[in-house]
C-alpha cells in the first residue's frame, strides 16, 4: 500500500481511500489479509485508533471483514462493487495488451447470441429503448454518435431479456464495449447505411421469432466487428514500431 498524506481532521480518510482503491483495482484480492493495525498505522503515520476508524468504514462498505484477534480480510459483499472491480481489472488488462480486446468480443458473442436467441423464442420483451437506439443509429451524424447508438442497441437487447444479473454484468462492461465499437466503426469498410441495415436485420429476425436467423445475424455482425478490431490493433502496433 502506498501511504497518502493524511487529513489531520479525519486521519482515517487516507486509509480508507488507499485500501478501497487497491481493492477496487484488484490489487488486493478477495480473501487476502490486510497488514496489522499497527503496521498500517506506521505506513500512514497515524494512530491505531484512526486505523480502526478507517477499517470500520471499509467494513461498512462491505470491502473488508474484521474478526477479533485477526487481521482484516478483503471481502466483496456488494455485487455492484464487485462487478465494478471486475470491469476495472479487465480494463487494466486491455491497457497492458490490446489483444485482450479480442477476448472481450468473444465474451460479447457468448452473451449476445444467447440473448437474441431467447428474445426470438419469446423470452423477455423488446423495450422501447431498442427502437430508440435504432432510430439514433440511422440519424447519427458522426462516428461518436454512431458508436454510442450502436452500443445502446446491444445494451437494450440484453436488458430486454429481463435477467438482472446478466444486465448488471453487461452494464459494467458497457463502457469498454462502447470504446471497442467506436474503434471498429472507424476501421470498418462498410458504410453507415450498411451498418444500420445489419442492426435492422437482427431486430427484424427477433421480431419474426427466427431464433437461428437472429443468432446467425448477430454472430456475423460481431465476427465482422472482431475482424475490424484486429485490423485496427495490427495497424496501431505497426505504427508504434515505425514511430
Amino acid at each position: 500500500m502506498n501511504p497518502q498524506a493524511p487529513d489531520r481532521d479525519r486521519l482515517y480518510v487516507s486509509v480508507v481511500s488507499a485500501i478501497e482503491a487497491q481493492i477496487l483495482s484488484g490489487e488486493l484480492k478477495v480473501g487476502e489479509r490486510l497488514p496489522s493495525e499497527a503496521e498500517i498505522g506506521r505506513q500512514f503515520s497515524i494512530s491505531t485508533r484512526s486505523v480502526r476508524e478507517g477499517l470500520q468504514i471499509l467494513e461498512t462498505k462491505g470491502l473488508v471483514r474484521r474478526r477479533h484477534g485477526e487481521r482484516a480480510e478483503v471481502v466483496r459483499d456488494d455485487v455492484e462493487q464487485f462487478l465494478g472491480s471486475l470491469a476495472t481489472t479487465v480494463r487494466g488488462l486491455f491497457a497492458k495488451d490490446p489483444s485482450y480486446l479480442v477476448q472481450l468480443m468473444d465474451v460479447r458473442r457468448m452473451f449476445e447470441l444467447e440473448v437474441v436467441g431467447r428474445l426470438a423464442a419469446g423470452e423477455g420483451s423488446l423495450s422501447g429503448e431498442v427502437d430508440t437506439a435504432l432510430a439514433d443509429l440511422a440519424a447519427a451524424k458522426d462516428f461518436a454518435q454512431y458508436a454510442q447508438s450502436d452500443a445502446d442497441f446491444h445494451k437494450a437487447l440484453v436488458q430486454s431479456l429481463g435477467n438482472e444479473i446478466l444486465s448488471s454484468v453487461y452494464g459494467n462492461l458497457y463502457g469498454l464495449i462502447t470504446d471497442v465499437i467506436r474503434l471498429t466503426s472507424r476501421a470498418a469498410s462498410k458504410t453507415q447505411a450498411d451498418g444500420v441495415a445489419e442492426h435492422q436485420a437482427i431486430y427484424a429476425a427477433i421480431r419474426a421469432g427466427d431464433v437461428e436467423g437472429s443468432r446467425a445475424l448477430m454472430r456475423e455482425h460481431i465476427d465482422n466487428s472482431t475482424t475490424y478490431l484486429q485490423q485496427a490493433i495490427t495497424a496501431a502496433k505497426q505504427q508504434g514500431r515505425t514511430s
